[in-house]
């Protein structure tokens, strides 16, 4: 594929931090190597020695002082070597991406870091982006400076709608914008699994419709899936990613460990087409320089300990702690927002999506009058590509509330609901 029509002038002009570059041949460096090349501060200096940190089954990870100068220390930008091993094997397992020798995948702060990096590389302001609604509000945050246009693409209770995906690019015909430089679709973003906010997953047959259309119309396809390892079910059973069918070099994927691990420790990664990542990679060298080295080393110390059995035993755990919010929630929404509000049950993640038929609009509902009734959510609005048009949905998270406070909770909503449409 010719990746660069894809890439903004912008990212273009990028170029490598020679340090960066430099401080990499610290990767295994002979013991002999006299380094003098990079301002590293002298490990002697940190006031940190060593580290203990206890897991939830008693045992404990133990940096001793040599990981712990892994911790403190600047690192290679692609990420801490064996971290970035254990993902590119893991990610061999879960996906074997057909163009695994043209793949690159590099550790971000988080998967939302690697998300902007890759929005800045590729979108300019005014440009298409094509993108299911509702949308990600972390997503739709980035891209607003560009002012994109937006084509929007509906979806339902199986996920984006690849007839709506064929609807908003019939205006042009593939042949057209197959190859073209000028202002045409070039960036498909999806969040696949347990979608944010609707919590619905796309069907194995939508994917491979939606993959076909992405391919006739020459689209990368950006794979948005930190809920990966929260859907509900055997993940023998998981449809397969967009990355596992990428026969041409479209799909750039992005993990999290947020919602398995932690969110704090801030440590995602982006997997994808090496000319692509490596434009990502160079934005990294002059931003954050790397994803922090405390969080890595400790990922992959934890990674190590587990072992792959491990790892899977914990993520299913986190499945069936969901779940069993998930099915708390449900019940509390059919026993007081029955005949209120209409839902589809969330097929994996942490959100109920919640439409109400009788409320035009959520907004004041929510942000100015919901507090008196002591719950909080997130008002459809804030989903939407164009955030100024009424939406009568809201988002719900079932994620740390407990079951009482969901019961609570849903009995407030619905005195607020009756309230809101006697106004």
């Amino acid at each position: 594929m010719n990746y660069s029509r894809y890439v903004t002038t912008l990212s273009q002009n990028r170029q490598g931090s020679l340090i960066r570059e430099m401080t990499s041949l610290l990767t295994n460096a002979s013991p002999e190597l006299v380094f003098m090349a990079g301002g590293l501060p002298n490990p002697h200096m940190f006031p940190f020695q060593a580290a203990s940190v206890t897991l939830k089954d008693g045992r404990a990870l133990t940096l001793h002082p040599k990981l712990m100068t892994d911790c403190l220390q600047y690192g290679p930008t692609p990420g801490y070597p064996p971290l970035v091993k254990q993902l590119k094997d893991l990610t061999q397992k879960l996906h074997s991406p057909p163009c695994w020798s043209d793949t690159e995948l590099i550790v971000t702060a988080g998967s939302q870091d690697g998300l902007c990096k890759a929005i800045e590389m590729m979108i300019n302001p005014g440009d298409y982006f094509v993108t299911q609604e509702p949308c990600y509000t972390g997503t739709l945050s980035i891209l607003n400076p560009y002012k994109p246009c937006y084509l929007t693409v509906s979806s339902d209770h199986e996920g984006m709608r690849p007839e709506a995906l064929r609807e908003a690019l019939a205006q042009w015909r593939p042949e057209d914008v197959k190859d073209s430089d000028g202002n045409v679709p070039k960036v498909l973003y999806i969040n696949p699994n347990a979608c944010n906010p609707t919590g619905v997953s796309l069907t194995e047959e939508r994917r491979r419709e939606i993959y076909r259309i992405a391919s006739d119309y020459n689209l990368i396809i950006l794979e948005d899936d930190p809920y990966y390892f929260v859907q509900f079910g055997d993940m023998k059973d998981f449809p397969p990613s967009f990355l596992s069918m990428d026969i041409e070099g479209r799909v750039l994927r992005f993990d999290s460990f947020s919602k398995v691990l932690s969110s704090g420790i801030r440590v995602g990664y982006v997997t994808g087409p090496k000319p692509l990542i490596q434009r990502v990679l160079l934005h990294m060298q002059v931003s954050i320089l790397h994803a922090p080295s405390v969080s890595q080393v400790l990922v992959s110390e934890l990674l190590k300990t587990w072992g792959e059995e491990g790892f899977f035993n914990h993520t299913h755990s986190v499945q069936e702690f969901y779940l069993k919010q998930r099915n708390a929630m449900v019940a509390a929404a059919e026993k007081h927002l029955t005949g209120l509000c209409e839902w589809a049950v969330p097929t994996g993640g942490m959100f109920l999506w919640l439409k109400l038929p009788n409320v035009p609009d959520t907004w004041d509902m929510i942000l100015k009058r919901a507090l008196k009734k002591n719950i909080v959510l997130v008002p459809g609005r804030a989903f939407m590509c164009d955030s100024s048009k009424p939406c009568n949905y809201m988002r719900a998270a079932f994620s740390i509330v407990t079951p009482d406070q969901m019961d609570t909770g849903f009995k407030n909503l619905a005195e607020l609901i009756h309230e809101e449409m006697q106004r």
